[in-house]
């Protein structure tokens, strides 16, 4: 930079670069207060500047006078006064100055600096984030556009294999020129010893800029206190929230606002811009992981497993960002506290899958479900453990001890016994879902005793057991993870629980359709018993009207396995009933009221057998044949 000629050819700089300071003291001058030397004309600056490098300069050769001739010269020392008020007055403009040019150029990000232009489209979002957030502010349109395309971006940079720090997308927070000018002032305040100054100016004014980032953002400022006293519900949407939002802080505001400090700071010391880049994004820094911290310290439930999972994966994925940004020594804090709230999230998440286990085993409700249905345990159970499987490369991580082989427990009554020798080669996550399902089957054996009826105890079994099984089949990451050995197991069970219904509820029905104590014999007549074949009609008919009748507001959810039932009932009733009657009928019918006995044709029972397990009480009495 050249100096201008009328101070390059004065023979006495100072005065002149006095001047030009004295001009622009706000404290003397109306004229100085309302105006800017950086936007006025771009002369007028650098003659600002360059009279600031001869006050420097006369500085420097005042103090080396009067070290020299200490005690001996008083004028040295009165001039060495003078440099140093002057010096003052400059600087305390260029704060201005430096103040000014910062807050002027601290406006929103260009939303075509936050897409990326070798990308043609943005990829979906994972369906953990694809729920609309409502809550972000809404200020104006032009900044929720500008949000959604930061949030657009760093979900297109999201992979679950992720982990490098490609994603980082830093953008432009100033023009060049500005830049150049807050360098050339910084320099300036720096060498003059104004650096602490220097930070705080920055430091304060970029805080406030993030500040209204995050804002926008919809970040909020609540201590650990405020997240953990949140009732959980409202939490789910904030943790949703945040998670977009930490991308765009951690990928694109912080890594710009490094940048920035690296542009303006990088001709004085890497210290110094470190510095000024912790002064700026510390506190928001920590206001950011503070949330992530409060939810990783919160009290333990089983319905938080998965937003913490999220919480994990996000910072996961984040971890090598935050630590690329956070480099330096001075931002180990940032660091540290990061890797910290990752560590006690996967803790959390394994604490909640044991703690599960444990509700599982003791939930304690002992009212049996109506008509031997699906029990809201295991619908809740199973579902949960769906969404364990969708999470299953994250847990695979976290659960990384194998059961022991043999039982789990021994010798306890509580508690259900789970063989893992059958289990050979099951990954620890397996036999951990696995194990869930065992207890909660041993929980439901439990409740099914609570029924008076053991038809309806086998039923209530067979429904749930079969939920159970058509829930792994429904999921190939569950199904993959509990093995087709174990699903056949499973499919059993159901199935017995299908046979020993049928055996507690129709051996006795079927048992008066046999011949036994039908036939008389004797001196004088041989045959059939009238009375004895009357009463087995009229046990029979009273039977299957009482088993009608039950029967019929016992409920089996799932449609196929309703029909599967019914056809198996079926095919053992009918065939006995039509032989019986058709040997039997000629007896009945040669008699007085046979319609007393014989109340139903073939016909009859088998429209009756499709009222079975509907749920709801049959709306007239049995239909019976047309007479």
């Amino acid at each position: 930079m050249e100096l201008p000629e009328n101070l390059n050819k004065d023979s006495n700089g100072y005065e002149s670069a006095e001047k030009i300071i004295l001009r622009w003291d706000s404290t003397a001058s109306e004229d100085a207060r309302e105006r800017m030397i950086f936007e006025t004309d771009r002369q007028e600056a650098d003659l600002y500047l360059q009279a600031v490098d001869e006050i420097q300069r006369s500085l420097s050769n005042v103090s080396i006078s009067t070290s020299s001739n200490a005690g001996k010269n008083a004028n040295a020392v009165d001039d060495q006064s003078k440099v140093n008020t002057t010096i003052q007055i400059a600087m305390a403009r260029l704060e201005d100055e430096f103040r000014n040019i910062l807050i002027t150029h601290s406006s929103a990000l260009e939303t075509d600096s936050l897409l990326d232009p070798s990308s043609s489209s943005i990829s979906t979002p994972s369906h953990h984030e694809l729920e609309e957030d409502d809550t972000l502010s809404n200020d104006d349109s032009s900044h929720h556009d500008l949000l959604q395309l930061q949030l657009q971006h760093c979900e297109s940079s999201d992979s679950s294999t992720y982990r490098s720090t490609s994603s980082i997308r830093e953008v432009d927070l100033m023009p060049s020129e500005a830049i150049c000018d807050l360098q050339a002032i910084a320099m300036r305040m720096i060498s003059s010893g104004y650096l602490r100054e220097c930070i705080q100016v920055y430091g304060s004014v970029r805080k406030s800029a993030i500040d209204s980032s995050f804002r926008k953002l919809g970040i909020e400022k609540l201590s650990i206190g405020d997240v953990q006293r949140l009732e959980w519900e409202a939490l789910e949407s904030k943790i949703r929230r945040w998670i977009r939002a930490a991308k765009v802080c951690v990928r694109i505001l912080f890594a710009s606002e490094k940048k920035l400090c690296e542009q303006i700071f990088e001709r004085v010391g890497t210290d110094i811009d470190d510095a000024c880049f912790m002064e700026t994004v510390k506190g928001p820094a920590i206001q950011l992981f503070n949330f992530a911290e409060a939810i990783s310290i919160s009290r333990r439930s089983p319905e938080k497993l998965f937003k913490i999972l999220d919480l994990h994966d996000a910072l996961m994925d984040l971890l090598p960002d935050i630590e690329a940004v956070f480099d330096s020594k001075s931002s180990d804090s940032i660091r540290v506290q990061a890797a910290e709230i990752l560590s006690r999230l996967a803790e959390a998440a394994r604490g909640i899958l044991s703690e599960f286990e444990s509700a599982v085993l003791r939930e304690p409700s002992r009212v049996p479900v109506p008509g031997g249905t699906i029990h809201p345990l295991t619908r809740y159970v199973m579902n949960y453990i769906s969404l364990i499987s969708d999470y299953k490369q994250t847990l695979i991580e976290l659960i990384m001890s194998k059961p022991s082989t043999g039982s789990r427990y021994s010798g306890d009554q509580t508690t259900p016994d789970m063989e893992f020798a059958e289990l050979e080669g099951k990954t620890p996550l397996a036999l951990h879902l696995i194990w869930i399902i065992v207890v909660l089957q041993f929980n439901l054996d439990g409740k099914s005793k609570h029924y008076r009826d053991a038809s309806l105890a086998h039923l209530f079994i067979m429904n749930n057991v079969h939920y159970i099984v058509q829930k792994v089949k429904g999921s190939p990451e569950l199904r993959e993870m509990i093995g087709d050995d174990y699903l056949r197991k499973l499919t059993g069970k159901f199935r017995q629980a299908a046979t020993s219904y049928q055996r507690a509820t129709w051996v006795s029905v079927l048992y008066c359709l046999r011949d036994e104590g039908l036939h008389v014999s004797g001196s004088f007549s041989s045959g059939v018993s009238k009375s004895a074949l009357r009463e087995r009609f009229k046990t029979f008919n009273a039977m299957f009207e009482e088993v009608h009748r039950t029967q019929a507001t016992w409920l089996i959810p799932d449609t196929q396995l309703r029909e599967e039932l019914r056809i198996s009932i079926s095919e053992k009733l009918i065939p006995a009933y039509r032989s019986f009657l058709g040997r039997f009928r000629s007896h009945i019918e040669s008699g007085r009221h046979p319609e007393n006995y014989i109340k139903y044709s073939v016909e009859d029972l088998e429209t009756a057998v499709l009222d079975f397990f509907e749920g709801y009480p049959v709306s007239q009495h049995l239909r019976k044949r047309s007479q």
